[in-house]
């Protein structure tokens, strides 16, 4: 595509949609904002407050470490000083990186939307919405858990004729299609059902289940429906192959998949299985589906080639003016959050530079104290909060409201053309638009709709539309208003953080990084705010290197911090206590508990001494040339035993890792080095815990922490324990080490 046919493209995409798309109030006079931001001046203050003294403890540290000789007697060798020095380095990154963190935290602001007024103002005149789910592997992503996402957004509280629901389906499935077939026509009982009784939430799983008080008739009839489809789709599931009468029904459909086609070798398949733009008794949205071309030859660039694809696509089919995409497992738990989101895009005043807004991903099947810590509550009720006061939160790639043209390249300030985008009727003449040569030569995946070339390709288009004079929004109402999947295991977790943080890092080593790609466009505390997530690989070097020297220095009887007399050691526990107990209170008020905040600080040790290290190594490699990144996807169904253990909060191992033999390493590392310091301070005067105490204190924290980790390791017998391949190999290393720094 040339410069001219893509200038071309996206005029077209600037007004998208004929004369009756174009939005006017119903009810012009009518002033009072959409939406309102709200500032809490006086805790804001008390945490600047706060966050100044531990900077002072801080900059004291820094102090100590530069000034103070080494507390280890007049025998100090060599290797001594190499450690304090490593120490300073250390402890100056700590210091370096929790003064980035303060950016997201200085000047929060919150959202809130009035929807009365959008309905007083709007009427039924709203924009056309398409929403783009995305699936990628049938045996991973259940086709029956896609389609209740699909189900869920289809009976949205919005007009029927204004929305249209695209499933984007890159394992190419003839599973994921009929399940699709299937969903379509009970979509008009669902849908009507949902509108009449104000069905919260708007999956047909999600609320049966939450149905505990039993249903009346007319439920019982849609759950009875509700559940013959399930079991239709999980029988074909199971079987791998799709009823004939099945593919009688939908011929023109089934007949797109060719003999010979793969999930990564077949031709576009694209259908449209309800036109919602038609005249119909039942009014339920339009359904599409879609899986692009893809031929071994030619480079698909994973799940934003597939929003890429579902843009161009939609453009002609019903070219909705604001964009929700969501991934497959994400269903829609509040049936207004439409209307939330475009009262902010519609607002007169302020809406007018707001590019896109975007909802905190949340889950539906977290345990009580978030085993994993999946919800990072912090991050989505504090830390977002900070990026949006400082001109928008990150795009996170779910949950997300786009305006079309602005994510098909229009800069902020561009003057909209009058200019109509001729709608297609017939899919075929539509495919060519997701063929994998289609993007040659064009500005797609550059300049225009999602970027490629980085594992979080989310991230980066967000700040390049940022970066064009645009901002962001970000809505965190009471009611959430989508819920996913949560791993439901230690290894997905960490392989999901570990792409995360490698493509996180990545942008931070690219021409998009926020440092310069963002100097001078957005705001300082902003760019500070992407650094927070650009830093998560490299921060794990340090980290490894604190705990592992805290732990080797105190079995050696190397003191590594002031005595516990010393008065340099109120700035090393102000700064431990004060933050940690900070940290509590913040998570406390975010709705968690105290087992859930401990769960969360396992979960953040584990991260940065496994999947951020492990996201830092690739990307070096990367760098160097030496591997590439994939995209991985996190499983979103787990076998029922290890269903159980989740539901009890028993940490599952079960499966032989590189991370888990890291784990393992250090876990037993610290045991071995806590319980060889507390021998010699039981067969000695105490002079160790006076001058060690701290190490004495932070190895202890790390033996306590890691008891879920000891007992997948040596007492537990299921089949969630941690292999015993991977335990030998870490008890192994971990004596290894100690046996060479006992002869040093």
């Amino acid at each position: 595509m040339s410069k001219v046919r893509a200038a071309s493209y996206l005029r077209a995409q600037t007004n998208m949609g004929n004369e009756d798309d174009r939005i006017r109030p119903v009810h012009e006079g009518d002033g009072e904002p959409l939406f309102e931001t709200r500032r809490k001046t006086g805790r804001v203050i008390a945490y600047r407050v706060f966050s100044a003294s531990v900077f002072g403890c801080i900059c004291l540290i820094w102090f100590y470490r530069m000034t103070v000789p080494v507390e280890i007697g007049e025998n100090r060798t060599g290797l001594d000083r190499l450690i304090w020095l490593v120490m300073l380095v250390v402890e100056i990154w700590f210091g370096f990186y929790w003064v980035v963190t303060q950016a997201s935290r200085w000047n929060p602001v919150w959202r809130f939307t009035f929807s009365d007024r959008l309905s007083r103002r709007y009427g039924k005149d709203l924009p056309k919405l398409d929403v783009f789910v995305c699936t990628a592997d049938p045996v991973i992503e259940p086709p029956l858990l896609v389609v209740n996402t699909v189900l869920s957004v289809a009976a949205l509280d919005y007009p029927a004729e204004k929305l249209a629901v695209y499933l984007s389906d890159d394992g190419g499935s003839e599973l994921t299609f009929y399940a699709l077939t299937e969903a379509a026509e009970f979509a008009k009982t669902w849908v009507p059902f949902c509108k009449r009784f104000n069905v919260e939430p708007t999956s047909p799983a999600a609320y049966l289940s939450s149905q505990a008080n039993g249903l009346d008739s007319t439920a019982e009839e849609v759950a009875k429906m509700y559940k013959e489809m399930a079991v239709r789709i999980e029988t074909v599931a199971r079987l791998g192959r799709v009823p004939e009468e099945a593919r009688l029904k939908y011929g023109d459909g089934f007949s797109q998949w060719d003999a010979d086609a793969t999930r990564r070798n077949h031709g576009t398949i694209l259908q449209i299985l309800v036109d919602g733009r038609e005249e119909s008794e039942i009014a339920i949205p339009t359904l599409v589906y879609l899986s692009r071309e893809k031929r071994p030859q030619h480079h698909h660039n994973f799940k934003a080639g597939a929003m890429n694809a579902l843009l161009r696509v939609s453009s002609k089919i019903t070219g909705g003016r604001i964009i929700l995409n969501l991934d497959c497992d994400m269903y829609a738990n509040n049936s207004k959050s439409a209307r939330d989101a475009l009262c902010i895009l519609l607002d007169e005043k302020e809406g007018k530079e707001i590019a896109f807004v975007q909802f905190p991903q949340c889950f539906d099947n977290v345990t009580r104290n978030d085993l994993y810590g999946s919800m990072m509550r912090v991050i989505s009720d504090v830390d977002f909060l900070g990026l949006d006061g400082n001109g928008g939160s990150l795009y996170i790639g779910t949950g997300c409201f786009h305006r079309r043209d602005v994510i098909c390249g229009r800069k902020y300030g561009e003057e909209e053309e009058e200019e109509e985008s001729e709608r297609i009727q017939e899919p075929e003449m539509v495919k060519a638009l997701a063929g994998c040569t289609y993007e040659e030569n064009s500005q797609w995946g550059k300049e225009m709709g999602v970027k490629y070339g980085c594992p979080v390709e989310d991230v980066i288009t967000g700040l390049a539309i940022q970066c064009r004079g645009w901002k962001s929004a970000y809505l965190n109402p009471g009611k959430k208003a989508f819920l996913g999947v949560a791993p439901t295991n230690l290894h997905q977790m960490l392989v999901q953080q570990r792409r995360w943080s490698e493509g996180d890092f990545q942008i931070l080593l690219s021409e998009y990084s926020p440092v310069w790609y963002g100097k001078g466009k957005i705001s300082l505390g902003l760019i500070l705010g992407y650094c927070c997530y650009c830093l998560w690989a490299p921060s794990s070097v340090p980290v490894l290197i604190y705990t592992v020297l805290t732990s080797l220095c105190l079995f050696k009887g190397i003191p590594l911090f002031p005595k516990v007399s010393s008065l340099w050691f109120i700035p090393f526990g102000y700064v431990t206590i004060a933050a940690n107990a900070y940290s509590l209170a913040e998570f406390l008020w975010c709705g968690g508990t105290f087992r859930g905040w401990w769960n969360e600080q396992r979960m953040w040790l584990y991260r940065r001494t496994s999947s951020f290290l492990f996201g830092f190594m690739d990307t070096i490699k990367k760098l160097l040339g030496v591997s590439e990144s994939a995209f991985v996807i996190t499983a979103k169904v787990a076998e029922e035993e290890a269903a159980e253990r989740y539901k009890e909060e028993v940490m599952e191992f079960g499966v032989e890792s590189p991370m888990f033999i890291l784990l393992g390493t250090l876990g037993m590392l610290n045991l071995f080095c806590f319980a060889a310091a507390v021998m010699r301070l039981a067969y000695g005067d105490g002079g160790d815990f006076k001058a060690m105490g701290l190490q004495f204190v932070i190895t202890g924290v790390l033996v306590i922490i890691n008891w879920p980790l000891y007992e997948g390791m040596l007492l537990r017998k299921d089949r969630g324990k941690m292999p015993m391949s991977v335990t030998v190999k870490s008890v192994v290393l971990a004596l290894s080490a100690c046996t060479c720094l006992a002869f040093l």
